[in-house]
């Protein structure tokens, strides 16, 4: 075998060749799943008396059948000899390995290796981040391309010099668009390269509208290069794959694995001599239908439901002459939010009418912001202007002409104003060649001389004949005079008394076309509105221009806004065609969306797709049911409003929605500008949640991270990716001036100060995410296992923490909860030491859960505000939803109050706080570890506490959450105690009782009783009867028997009975408020049952207080 090495100056690949390689590929083609097929040579070597085989007909392969088993001292003396190997490298207790190299410390031989290792991984190995921290689960677009071995390239120096010309070229295509090469396989079919768009750090926008590019751009040049398009095959896929280290622990390699990445490479195979792309790269390119052709659907191993192939065929006429918007003005769903803009459209627009000066009206907004339909609804206003409207590029004469580029014009040069200049001539009518020929002739005439004609040729796609003018020219003058009758063509077509132009994402524009259209646009009367978006070179120019005084007055520079929340509110409501939503629904939206429409929209679309609305229609003054259900529904829907209304499915937690992919990759373009060990640093955060504790985040992070955290986060606020909570804006190391953090230098370089090794446990302070999203997409990059360990030690921490305040009693909010549990159930608790220091802890998990607790109120409370302003201020006029006219008055959703739906009387204590940022996240970690038991548990601890806070609401929201964990447990497992089932029903009983709810409260405590083994008579007879037995009982006998109880089962019996005390207590209120004398019966029971329940439970109490006097007296 022969080991050939190729690539370019900076990254470089080998494979393997020779004889041993065909055979090997032969010997696969024989074998079946399963089967064990040695190649010739490799049967000659090996010891056969110890195979037994089967000889295949007609080939020298043989297929192996058994094998006799080697003794012990042959394994041993085996071992022995490939031991004493001088180049093997032993593991400890992995035994003896195949020879490896190990590294050295020579400069040049460290630069020769890093050339033969993927860039996503020297990022992180730069940054000295332990292995385990490399792989993540990311959306990335894969690239499979496959070239034919030509018959007479057999040496092993033809297959270096093909391989050599062919990765020299794909790198430098795939360059500009941030691609790698990350593997490279030889077969004796041919060479396949696997190519890699959006790893960490190499992240673009539209990355997988790049890829296309790039294929389409491989497959032409191999296509040239090595002898036709049969011989090159190119599939592209995009999708969540696993990108990090694989292999033997000395054998490291970095790759993708996943579905996507093999469907592209099963995709390759099937779909030979064409560009293949899968349905979601087809859709995440956002290119117009034309650049594909779907293809017929054929069989792929190990691909069940591959969806819909497409083939990109890349540019045609049809791209370079098609003018017409992707948005179009919907007549009954207007604009919203955008008043401002409009307004200053119609004033702009007003001013060029009167005064016949040229003026550019540009809006600049991040991706999704709406300019799109900004821009639509503009046009349209300048159609009822007076001006004759048409969805073209731009606006000319009197027309309005409105154009979308794409981001593969501004590589195309003079794209731009081809597609201009076709419209204008109105050439995008004709479908025959002669008549654009004819239209061209008719509409230039006496413009450009006729000899000038041929140089349209390749801008139409028509064929005037070359004039002996244009041929005696060499090619700069052919360029010269192309320009110049260009300017002559756009300035007829532009001319005219009044002109629109409207051009959404005018920063593609491309270069050459720009350098005509400028000084065209100068020197005749139009009106342009573009759109821009940031960080591109068109976009700068034109904001440097508006801030010039010279040019301030022709240009109008304007930033998109986000939404308002009341805005947010009536577009989600108009997109669903309902009249109002629900209150969560409307707090997710907000909070999720940030005020961006794309946002919303993928939002919603992802809870449609995944099934998790419920549409219904209500009457006004329909009665509510009886139930559990009718409560959860009627708690989040609006109230006051008749029509269709969404709501959110009762088992859905909008929490736990899974980030959309589209979404995803928007917040991960930010995370890759940051540095690995930034990036490491918010991963580890993003675990703990969008608001977190220093204490907890040095708890979670890898020991030798820890002194370099000060630094990380004191950066990571000037990046405003994180923000300090109230007083810890400034960290108490950078406070003391001796104790201030390393720069960003000395955190980039390693460097560790004796300062900074000082602060590391004494910096505390609770820090939160600015972004959302941020915070989820970087959650989401975690591998399930990393993902579940991490969320095992945050229970861990938090577990010390997770009782009342001091001012409470730091008890339990359900009484002696934890005893109450079997030992099996318990078992399931983090064990594990958090940081010492609690009272630090304890007041920075506080500031973290007066944090959360605002996070989740604000949004619905400037919704509720907003909407309140509109109704006031819009009432009686209508605006059109699905088709009707609906008043705005009736969009409405039901928000907290500005108290945050507490009852009179609410705690003041920090439990308010304790619950947000200790118990919630509680349950979160359990239920992403998989473990019911523990998240059951916390749950109702949760429920509890806010109802010890009067937060009816909140408890309402985690008992519908526990209602779903328990309908998805198995009943036979047991993973729920029957006491916690009990709590379950009474926490739901005093739930229904503060909302005026009280048949469904009696029903759901008398369920608590049963379950608590403390049954309630349901008859007036059963209640007299049960009265008289109470009065019997003992108390003299009820101490004996808790002092003889052990102190487990005591504990375990006082939970029990303060339980059914809690129940009783609520069930004599119930009753009470009812005037018969039936009802004051069961009242009075109750309140006896009470008393004898209290009784025994001071009888635990002070066996207990006895049993531990007498252990502190021994």
């Amino acid at each position: 075998m022969s080991l050939v090495v190729f690539g370019d100056r900076d990254w470089r690949y080998f494979c393997i060749c020779g004889q041993a390689l065909h055979e090997v590929c032969e010997a696969h083609e024989l074998a079946d799943p399963g089967d064990v097929v040695l190649s010739a040579t490799s049967w000659e070597l090996c010891e056969q008396h110890r195979l037994r085989t089967k000889h295949l007909a007609g080939k020298r392969a043989v297929k192996v059948t058994g094998m006799d088993q080697m003794s012990r001292s042959e394994r041993q003396e085996a071992l022995r000899k490939l031991v004493r190997h001088p180049l093997s490298h032993r593991l400890e207790g992995e035994g003896a390995m195949r020879p490896t190299r190990v590294l050295s410390n020579r400069p040049k031989l460290v630069e020769m290796f890093r050339k033969y290792i993927p860039e996503a991984a020297l990022r992180k190995l730069d940054d000295r981040l332990p292995l385990d921290l490399f792989s993540e689960l990311r959306p990335v677009t894969s690239l499979f391309v496959h070239l034919q071995l030509s018959a007479d390239i057999i040496s092993t120096a033809e297959v270096f010099e093909f391989l050599h010309s062919a990765s020299r070229m794909l790198l430098e295509i795939l360059s500009p668009h941030k691609g790698e090469v990350n593997k490279v396989l030889l077969c004796d079919k041919g060479c396949t390269f696997l190519c890699v768009f959006g790893l960490i750090g190499e992240k673009l926008p539209y990355k997988s509208l790049h890829a296309l590019q790039s294929a389409v751009q491989i497959f032409n040049s191999f296509s040239t290069m090595f002898g036709g398009k049969k011989a090159v095959s190119v599939a592209v896929t995009s999708g969540m794959v696993f990108c990090g280290i694989t292999g033997h622990p000395l054998r490291n390699e970095y790759t993708v694995l996943g579905q996507k990445v093999n469907l592209a490479a099963r995709m390759m195979v099937r779909y030979p001599g064409l560009v293949s792309c899968d349905a979601a790269t087809y859709a995440a390119s956002r290119l117009p239908p034309y650049y594909f052709k779907e293809l017929p659907e054929r069989k792929m191993k190990g691909i069940i439901r591959p969806g819909t192939i497409y083939q990109y065929v890349g540019v045609t006429k049809a791209s370079i002459l098609d003018m017409s918007l992707t948005k179009e003005r919907s007549e009954y769903a207007p604009l919203l939010g955008r008043e401002k803009e409009i307004d200053l459209f119609v004033s702009c627009l007003k001013a060029y009418k009167d005064f016949g000066q040229s003026h550019i009206l540009a809006f600049e907004g991040t991706m999704g912001s709406g300019k799109s339909h900004l821009l639509a609804e503009l046009a349209s206003l300048g159609q009822a202007a007076g001006h004759r409207y048409r969805f073209l590029t731009c606006s000319f004469g009197t027309l309005v002409v409105a154009m979308e580029l794409l981001e593969v014009n501004v590589r195309q040069s003079f794209s731009a104003l081809h597609k201009l200049m076709a419209k204008a001539l109105g050439l995008q009518d004709c479908e025959l060649r002669s008549d654009k020929e004819r239209v061209l002739q008719a509409k230039l005439e006496g413009i450009i001389e006729e000899s000038s004609y041929c140089l349209l040729n390749g801008i139409f796609f028509v064929e005037f004949p070359v004039s002996d003018k244009v041929r005696k020219m060499c090619e700069p003058q052919r360029l010269m005079e192309l320009h110049s009758t260009w300017a002559k063509v756009l300035e007829k077509v532009m001319g005219g008394e009044f002109g629109i132009f409207v051009i959404d994402n005018a920063h593609f524009i491309d270069p050459a076309s720009w350098s005509i259209m400028s000084p065209v646009l100068q020197n005749v009367s139009s009106f342009m509105v573009m759109s821009l978006a940031p960080g591109y070179v068109r976009t700068e120019a034109f904001c440097k221009a508006a801030g010039d005084s010279a040019m301030s007055q022709n240009i109008t520079y304007c930033h998109l806004d986000k939404l308002k929340s009341s805005a947010v509110v009536q577009k989600v409501c108009q997109d669903l065609g309902v009249v109002s939503i629900s209150r969560d629904l409307a707090r997710f939206l907000i909070q999720r969306s940030l005020g961006i429409p794309y946002y919303c929209e993928e939002l919603l679309r992802c809870l449609r797709r995944n099934d998790m609305l419920l549409f219904h229609t209500r009457r006004r003054g329909e009665k509510a049911e009886g139930s559990w259900e009718s409560l959860i529904a009627t708690s989040s829907s609006s109230a006051g409003s008749d029509g269709r209304v969404c709501t959110i499915r009762p088992d859905v937690n909008l929490e736990n929605t899974v980030l959309p992919v589209t979404l995803k990759e928007i917040a991960l373009s930010q995370l890759d500008q940051l540095k690995p060990l930034k990036q490491t640093v918010l991963k580890y955060a993003a675990v703990i949640g969008p608001v977190f504790t220093t204490q907890l985040l040095l708890h979670v992070l890898p020991a030798d991270m820890r002194h370099k955290v000060n630094c990380v986060l004191t950066m990571l606020v000037k990046d405003n990716i994180l923000k300090w909570l109230k007083n810890t804006e400034v960290p108490e190391d950078v406070q003391d001036p001796t104790k201030r953090p390393g720069t960003s230098v000395q955190a980039e370089s390693d460097v560790e100060t004796p300062a900074l090794r000082m602060t590391v446990v004494q910096q505390s302070g609770a820090l939160a995410f600015r972004v959302v999203l941020l915070q989820e997409a970087a959650y989401q990059l975690w591998p399930k296992r990393q993902r579940v360990a991490l969320h095992r030690t945050c229970a861990a921490f938090l577990e010390r923490h997770a009782h009342k305040c001091k001012s409470c009693g730091q008890g339990e909010f359900v009484a002696f909860h934890r005893f109450a549990v079997t030992s099996t159930q318990d078992g399931g608790r983090c064990q594990g030491s958090a940081d010492q220091g609690d009272s630090r802890s304890w007041e920075t998990l506080v500031l973290a859960g007066e944090q959360l607790k605002r996070d989740r109120t604000h949004a619905t409370e400037d919704a509720e505000d907003a909407l309140r302003r509109q109704q006031q201020a819009f009432m009686g006029e209508d605006f059109g939803v699905a088709g009707r006219p609906v008043a705005k008055s009736e969009q409405t959703t039901e928000v907290p109050s500005k108290a945050d739906g507490k009852d009179s009387g609410a705690c003041s204590c920090e439990c308010k706080a304790i619950v947000e940022s200790v118990l919630v996240p509680l349950a979160r970690h359990y239920m992403a570890m998989g473990d019911a038991a523990r998240a059951f548990y916390y749950l109702l601890e949760c429920a509890a506490a806010y109802l010890h806070v009067s937060n009816s609401d909140m408890a309402l929201v985690k008992l519908n959450e526990a209602e779903v964990l328990r309908n998805s447990v198995d009943k036979k497992a047991n993973v729920i105690a029957r006491f916690e089932e009990a709590t379950f029903f009474s926490l739901k009983g005093e739930v229904c009782y503060r909302m005026g709810r009280m048949e469904l409260a009696k029903k759901m405590i008398l369920e608590a009783l049963s379950l608590l083994k403390r049954k309630f008579p349901r008859t007036t007879v059963g209640a007299l009867v049960k009265s008289q037995v109470e009065k019997l009982q003992c108390a003299a006998y009820v101490a004996r028997r808790a002092a003889s109880l052990p102190q487990e089962a005591r504990r375990k019996r006082l939970a029990w009975l303060l339980q059914q005390s809690c129940c009783l207590s609520l069930l004599e209120q119930l009753f009470s408020l009812e005037g018969t004398s039936s009802r004051q019966t069961f009242s009075r029971l109750a309140a006896r049952m009470k008393a004898n329940t209290d009784r025994a439970a001071d009888s635990c109490r002070a066996a207990d207080a006895h049993c531990r006097g007498g252990d502190e007296l021994i």
